[in-house]
Parts: structure tokens; C-alpha cells; sequence
């Protein structure tokens, strides 16, 4: 406050002094101040006197950033000259603007601003510590306390201590705006010497104690120059290293530190190496190496009371002397199916133990292979460089043997038998169990009589043989393997095979996670087997490299549209389920999630739909539409079979008596009643009867149609009554009817063709015939029967039995007679005129047949196919 007062005195008295033309331009003091957070800020703004006649202090306004300062807070001191006060300043840094307002024109214009900062006081330095590189400078560093967001120096004084007076004397200053700072060129490097640290900025400064150093513990030396690593001949596992000690004052005891490592390796090996004297060129010999095995190697070095190492020298290599493999090599196997040929692939592969010199140092390796039971054998030789081979050997049993050689010699030979194809060993692994304990993979097993076994592991997908791994281990039932050896949530098989008398037994495998997590990927369902209410849900094994775990079991999940969702859990092994209740024709989504410890994942989700009708539905209907067309196709072999029969059942041919025409109708009736006239009369009954076929007849058996024609009688003859007639006269017409039957063919058929029927008949009926109307006809059918009479005259029997040999007598009912009767015949007198006589022989080639006393006859159907049109 004192200073912003003194400020304000200073500001007051270069107003009224200074000349009139530079007051021109408004001020704004203090310019830039800086504050103390939290306290309160006093400014001042004055206008120039160009501005004074037309504005005043009472015109000045003032804005924090952007934001208007309330006029409570204004003071005037003068007529040009505002101040403004703002109490509890913590922004970190803001504008505070003087305006004037100009009424007149609407706007308020900017005269001048300045920029405030707050911040804190510094507090005391803290840790200094200084480094003396040698021959180069002092620097010093020390921690500066909290942020002071002000401009603040920092001051560093070293001072040394005056052995004369007993007190310390400043030497030298230097000055930084950071945690650090350097003195060049001390002219006096070892005396005792202190360093003290001031900070200051506006508001305040602060300054640490001073403190004691000494030069020889706080002095830092350049980096030695390694300029050789070498072996020597004929001393294995060394090498002598050779350097350029740094430049010290003579008589300065050094310590330099030797850190050397396998090349591709990170295991550091260090060795320290201190002497009381100095030397410019320094060497030393690096022991307990292994052969043949190349190092890198760098040195540091210090004074011997220095707290601080020098830096690294450059890295530089050599290698150690080759010497002969003192280990053997660790051997094992893979054996292959044997082929159909009965020989098998046996992959070998080895390895390096841990003692075993370099895999560099090694030039090859040689492979033989005997036969067991052939001792005297030489064997078969193999060389190579890898640390592989495949043999193809025969179903016996072998043994095989590998040596790594170099330059300098061979290693101790390791063997291995081959068992023949199908051996069964006595010794045997009861159990296998895993588990993961301590980020760790352990393995146990139960045996009896075993002290030696073979760990193998490999990933399970990985069906590359020369990909296993192996271990060899003894007295111990339980083994935790190395760390690293297992990668987290992948399947590996784990098999232990026992060792004894040389022989290798049957392994006991089983497969183990180190860890597991949820499936990377679902299962992919498909539907099948849809049926009406039901539906089989398929899916796939998940791809092994994605199971992430063992498959505890699969979950499927199905709901119709709309519907509640339901699910079913099956076992691992289970890749299908069938779902029943369904409902038919619904569409429905299903998914599968497959589950393991450590959680699960859901496949796609599919849909489907279900069958409106299952198998059984769709066989009834099949069965049924076989059954409908099996009984149509033998009704409509029937009905081909039987087509005539079927017609004339279903659809019988009755002549239609309305549009019939009887033929000489008159003729025969006047016939038949001169006949009538000559039995009642004479009582004799002529040489041939005439029969009518009895009613029901089948109408193939009527042979031939009897077609009476009479000659045209004069009007009166035909309005005379039988009865007047003379014995001349009817024997006249009886001439004439015969000859009228003879007229038409008794050759011709029954036709059952009207038109063709008519056309014969017409062709023989002579024009001037009368016709009966039907109801007459069917009235003189229905008349009483004149008894047969047996034909006397044998040697008429005998021609009429020769003429009428083909025609049938059987005689049936005929139903399409109306009023058909048994049997209705036409008698003939014996006595009737010479008519009789002479129609005898005439009658007896017409187309009549013989009744079964040996009668003609002469079918009622017969008259009715004559018809006219």
C-alpha cells in the first residue's frame, strides 16, 4: 500500500511539471503493476489536456477484461484524473481499461489500459546440489519452492572459506530464471567451498543458508576410452580389456566399473576395479566367461571420494576362446502314425542347456540311428546344422544318438530309443492335474515306480511337431513351469511321459488354459428339419484359436415375432437341439451364446419359419389323393372295358314310337284276321306258324326284320270288314303278303342304324301302302295269342329246319315293348285257301325263326324299325 501511494505522489508531480503539449494523451499508473494475490488494486487514469474543455474526470469509466467496474468504486481526484479501486484481486493476470464517454456521439472511446498480474511471494530455495565436471564448470541446482507466477530472479553465490580470518567470503554470483546455475573455469578447483541462493521478484526476495561443499566429493570425470577387448591364446573363458583412464591430477586414486553382457542378451554381469595410483592406460582381465561366447562390454570411472560416476565409455565387443561341448545336448521326439508301408516319421529336435557354451560356438551336430536288436550294426549317419531332423524308420525298435562338435572337439553323446510300433510298457502315469496358482502354470501327476519323467507342451491348434517343448525332470511328482512358457487364453496339451531303463512309457495327456476369457467369437446357428411345431437348431464348433477357454455349455435363445423370449442350456459336446411347442406357420429368431468360465458370446441371430403342415399331415394328404386317383384310373379302365355294356345300361336305345312308321300295317292285320276267319271257319291251321320272340328278348338274337307289304286294295277293299271277304280274294292277299316278305332280304341284319335301316326298307316297300297309327298297332299286339299248331307235313319240318339251322330260339322278355307280352303267335289254318298252301314253302325261307316246339316266330321288335321320316 505504501508503495502504491509513493507511486501515486511520483505520478502527481510529473503531471504539474511537465510541459503542456505532452499531456495531450491520457495516462493510466502504475504501468503494468504487479500485485500480491488478494489484495486490493488502486489505478489511476488522466486525460490529456487536449480532452480536458470538452471531457472530465467525471467522464472516465473503467472495465476489468471485458467487464464494466461499478461507479462506487470510482474516486475523482481532480478534474483529469479518476482513479478506480478493486479489492480482492486474484485473477493471475487481466486488463484494466480506462474509457471516457462520449455522449454527444453515442459510444465510449478507449483512452489508454494497462496489464495486472498477482501472484506470491518466493520461498526459500531448497536441495542445492552442485556437480563439478572437471576442468569444465561448477553447476548448481535447487528446488525453488511453489510457483510464485510472477518474474522472479534467482541469484547463486559461492563463496569460499578465508582460513586467515575464519569466515566466508563471496567469490562469485550468477543469476537464472530456472532451478539451475554455472560457474566456468574455478580458478581454485579444491578448496572448501559454499553456495547460497536468493529469490526475488516484486513483492519480495528470499535467500537460503549457505552450503558447504567439498570439490573432490562433488567432482564428476569424463568417460574412459575402452581401446581393446581380446582374447588370449590357450586361456579359455577371458578376455583382457583394455582402456584410457581420464585426465586427472597426478597422484588422484581411481575407481573405474567394468559392466559386461552376452551379445542378444540382457543379463549384466559387473566387476569394480579400484587402485591407488594413477595410470593413463588402464587393463584389466575378465574371467569365468563361457567359450566361445561373444561379449559387449563398457566402463565408467570416478574419483575414489567422488559421489558421481562418469559416463558409459563406448561399448566394445569380443569373443572368448572356442572350446570343445562339455554338455550334452538335450534330445527328444515326436513319433508319426505308421504308414501302410509299416515305416514311420520320427522327428528329433534338441536343444542347448543352460551351461552349454554359446549356440555360435557350435558347427553342427551328427546324428546316428542303429536298430535295437542288430548291435553288430553300424548304423546309419546324419549330419546337420539345425537343431532339427526327420528319420524315416522301419516299425522296429532303434536308438538314436546326437553330438554337437566344433572346432575344438565333441560334446558327450545323448541318446534316445525308439520304441517299436504297438509296444506296451509296464510303467505308466495314473493322473495328470493342472492349475494356475500365483500367475503360474503347475503340474501334477500320480506314478508308481518312477523317479524320471518328460513334461511335453504345445499349443493345441499347432500341429507342427518341431514346435513342442520340453523338460526333463526327476524325483518330483509336480512341476511349475518356467515363467513365459504359457501364453494367456490359448489351449495347450500337456502330456507327461515316465522314464525308466532307458525306455520312454505311454504318456498321460491332458489340456489346460493359463488363463481364460469369453469366447472372442459366437457360435453360427442354422435351422433345420422345420417342421410344423418343431425345428432343429445346428451350429458349428467354435474355431479353437477363438474359444479363449473351455466350453462350459451353449445357451439357445428363441422367441417368435412379438413373443417371450425363451432358451435352452445344453452340455459343450451337444452341437444341436431340437425345439418342440412350437407354434405352426410363425416366424421365429434364434441365437446361440457359448459360455466358459469366464463368461460367454452370442453367435448371429437367424430366423425362421415353421411348416403350416408336418410329415404326418402331408402323408395323410398324399395317401389320400393316391387312394382318389387309384380308384379313378380302375373306373376308368372299367368303363373302357365295359363302354357298350355301361351304354346300354345307362343310356338304352328305345325307339321312339311318336316318330315310328309301321310298313303295310293293314296288309298284315287284314292277314291276320282272313287267317282268324279260316280256322274259326274250317278249323285247320296252315303248314307254318308264325311265332312272336317272346318279350325281353336281347336284342342281337333277333335275326332278321319282317317287313309285310301289302298291294294297295282298292278304297272300297279297305272299308270292307274281313269277314266279306271271299275265300278268292284271300288267298289273293295272302299271295300278295308273301310275296311281299320275300321281297325283302332274309339276309338282313338287325341294325340298330335308323337311317340305314330305312333306306333298305323303303327301297322295298312300294309307295301305296297304308300306315296304321301306333296306338293300332300296339291295340292288334296286345290281342290275344292263337295256340300254336303243329306243322303236319314232315317234309316242310324238314325243309324249314335246313333253312332255319342259324337262327337262335332262345327268346327273352324285351323291355322296350311297351305292352310286350310271353309270347303272341300267328296261327295259320290247315285249311285255308290254296294261299296256305302255297305260302308253306314260301314262309319257310323267310327270315323267321323256330320257337322251341319248332315254330316260327317273328319278334314284335321287329315292326318297329321300320320308320319313315
Amino acid at each position: 500500500m505504501f508503495f502504491s501511494l509513493l507511486w501515486l505522489s511520483v505520478m502527481h508531480c510529473r503531471i504539474y511539471t511537465a510541459d503542456g503539449n505532452s499531456m495531450r494523451e491520457a495516462k493510466i499508473f502504475p504501468l503494468s503493476p504487479e500485485i500480491e494475490r488478494g489484495s486490493t488494486l488502486k489505478l489511476f487514469c488522466t486525460l490529456g489536456k487536449h480532452l480536458v474543455p470538452r471531457r472530465n474526470a467525471s467522464h472516465i469509466i473503467w472495465k476489468l477484461n471485458h467487464d464494466l467496474i461499478p461507479q462506487e468504486h470510482y474516486t475523482i481526484i481532480n478534474e483529469s484524473t479518476s482513479s478506480v479501486t478493486i479489492s480482492n484481486f486474484t485473477y493471475e493476470s487481466a486488463h484494466v481499461r480506462c474509457f471516457t464517454k462520449m455522449l454527444d456521439l453515442g459510444y465510449e472511446q478507449l483512452q489508454t489500459h494497462t496489464n495486472v498480474k498477482s501472484g506470491f511471494s518466493p520461498e526459500k530455495p531448497t536441495n542445492i546440489s552442485c556437480i563439478y565436471y572437471y576442468d569444465i564448470n561448477i553447476t548448481c541446482s535447487w528446488i525453488s519452492g511453489r510457483e510464485t507466477h510472477l518474474n522472479t530472479t534467482y541469484t547463486l553465490i559461492r563463496k569460499h572459506y578465508d582460513d586467515g580470518i575464519q569466515q566466508w567470503i563471496n567469490r562469485d554470483t550468477c543469476q537464472s530464471n530456472n532451478g539451475s546455475c554455472a560457474f566456468f573455469f574455478p580458478d581454485i578447483p579444491y578448496v572448501r567451498y559454499c553456495f547460497q541462493v536468493t529469490a526475488k521478484n516484486t513483492l519480495n526476495s528470499s535467500t537460503t543458508e549457505c552450503v558447504p561443499m567439498e570439490m573432490l566429493e562433488i567432482e564428476k570425470l569424463e568417460a574412459p576410452d575402452i581401446i581393446s577387448v581380446e582374447k588370449i591364446a590357450g586361456i579359455k573363458q577371458l578376455l583382457n580389456i583394455t582402456w584410457k583412464n581420464p585426465t586427472v591430477v597426478p597422484e588422484r586414486p581411481l575407481c573405474c566399473l567394468i559392466q559386461y553382457r552376452k551379445m542378444h542378451s540382457n543379463d549384466l554381469g559387473n566387476i569394480t576395479d579400484c587402485t591407488n595410483h594413477t595410470e593413463t592406460i588402464k587393463s584389466y582381465n575378465l574371467m569365468d566367461l563361457q567359450d566361445f561366447t561373444e561379449y559387449a562390454i563398457a566402463i565408467q570411472c570416478k574419483g575414489a571420494l567422488a559421489k558421481f560416476w562418469s559416463e558409459w565409455s563406448e561399448e566394445r565387443t569380443g569373443r572368448t576362446e572356442e572350446k570343445a561341448p562339455s554338455r550334452k545336448v538335450d534330445l527328444w521326439r515326436v513319433i508319426e502314425s505308421p504308414q501302410s508301408s509299416g515305416n514311420r516319421d520320427v522327428h528329433l529336435m534338441w536343444k542347448l542347456l543352460e551351461e552349454f557354451p554359446s549356440s555360435e560356438s557350435i558347427h553342427g551336430y551328427k546324428i546316428w540311428y542303429i536298430p535295437e536288436n542288430n548291435a553288430s550294426s553300424t548304423g546309419s549317419t546324419r549330419n546337420t546344422t539345425d537343431k532339427k531332423i526327420t528319420l524315416l524308420l522301419p516299425g522296429e525298435a532303434y536308438v538314436l544318438s546326437v553330438i554337437a562338435y566344433n572346432s575344438a572337439g565333441e560334446s558327450p553323446e545323448a541318446t534316445l530309443r525308439i520304441p517299436t510300433i504297438g509296444e506296451i510298457t509296464s510303467k505308466h502315469i495314473d493322473s495328470v492335474w493342472t492349475f494356475t496358482l500365483r500367475k503360474k502354470m503347475i503340474v501334477t501327476w500320480e506314478a508308481s515306480s518312477v523317479n524320471e519323467y518328460v513334461i511335453e507342451w504345445y499349443k493345441e491348434w499347432d500341429s507342427e511337431p518341431f514346435n513342442r517343448s520340453w523338460q526333463y525332470v526327476s524325483n518330483t511328482t509336480n512341476w511349475t513351469f518356467q515363467e513365459g512358457a504359457f501364453e494367456s487364453f490359448i489351449c495347450y496339451n500337456i502330456s507327461v511321459y515316465p522314464l525308466f531303463e532307458n525306455k520312454i512309457g505311454a504318456p498321460y495327456s491332458v489340456q489346460a488354459y493359463f488363463q481364460e476369457k469369453p469366447p472372442t467369437v459366437g457360435p453360427e446357428p442354422k435351422a433345420d428339419y422345420l417342421g410344423k411345431n418343431e425345428a432343429i437348431i445346428k451350429w458349428n464348433e467354435i474355431n479353437k484359436k477363438h474359444k479363449n477357454g473351455f466350453i462350459r455349455n451353449y445357451t439357445i435363445f428363441y422367441k417368435s415375432k412379438g413373443g417371450k423370449e425363451l432358451n435352452k442350456t445344453v452340455n459343450s459336446n451337444v452341437l444341436q437341439y431340437k425345439l418342440s411347442s412350437l407354434e405352426a406357420n410363425t416366424q421365429y429368431s434364434a441365437y446361440v451364446i457359448a459360455a466358459n468360465s469366464a463368461g460367454g458370446k452370442s453367435g448371429n441371430t437367424i430366423t425362421f419359419k415353421t411348416s403350416k403342415f408336418n410329415k404326418e399331415d402331408l402323408l395323410y394328404i398324399f395317401i389320400s389323393l393316391g387312394l382318389c386317383m387309384l380308384f379313378l384310373l380302375f373306373l376308368g379302365i372299367i368303363c373302357t372295358l365295359k363302354k357298350q355294356s355301361l351304354k346300354r345300361v345307362c343310356w338304352p336305345d328305345v325307339p321312339n314310337p311318336a316318330k315310328s312308321i309301321v310298313v303295310g300295317s293293314e296288309d298284315v292285320f287284314m292277314c291276320n284276321s282272313l287267317l282268324k276267319q279260316g280256322q274259326s271257319e274250317d278249323g285247320m291251321v296252315g303248314s307254318e306258324d308264325i311265332s312272336v320272340l317272346e318279350p325281353g328278348m336281347p336284342h342281337e338274337n333277333q335275326t332278321e326284320l319282317l317287313l309285310i307289304k301289302h298291294e294297295n286294295y282298292e278304297s272300297d277293299h279297305t272299308d270292307t270288314g274281313a269277314k266279306d271277304v271271299p275265300n278268292d280274294h284271300k288267298k289273293e292277299l295272302c299271295n300278295e303278303e308273301h310275296e311281299v316278305v320275300k321281297s325283302v332280304s332274309p339276309s338282313l341284319p338287325y341294325i340298330d342304324t335308323e337311317q340305314d335301316l330305312r333306306s333298305q326298307i323303303l327301297s322295298a316297300v312300294k309307295p301305296n301302302r297304308k300306315i296304321y297309327p301306333v296306338e293300332k298297332l300296339e291295340e292288334d299286339f296286345s290281342k290275344p295269342q292263337f295256340s300254336p299248331v303243329q306243322n303236319s307235313s314232315s317234309k316242310d319240318n324238314e325243309n324249314e329246319d335246313d333253312e332255319h339251322t342259324d337262327f337262335k330260339e332262345a327268346a327273352t322278355f324285351n323291355p322296350y315293348l311297351k305292352n310286350s307280352v310271353n309270347t303272341r303267335e300267328f296261327v295259320v289254318h290247315e285249311n285255308l285257301p290254296d294261299c296256305n298252301q302255297n305260302e308253306s314253302r314260301t314262309q319257310s325261307t323267310a327270315p323267321f325263326q323256330k320257337n322251341t316246339a319248332g315254330q316260327s316266330y317273328v319278334t314284335l321288335d321287329m315292326f318297329g324299325l321300320t320308320i319313315a321320316h
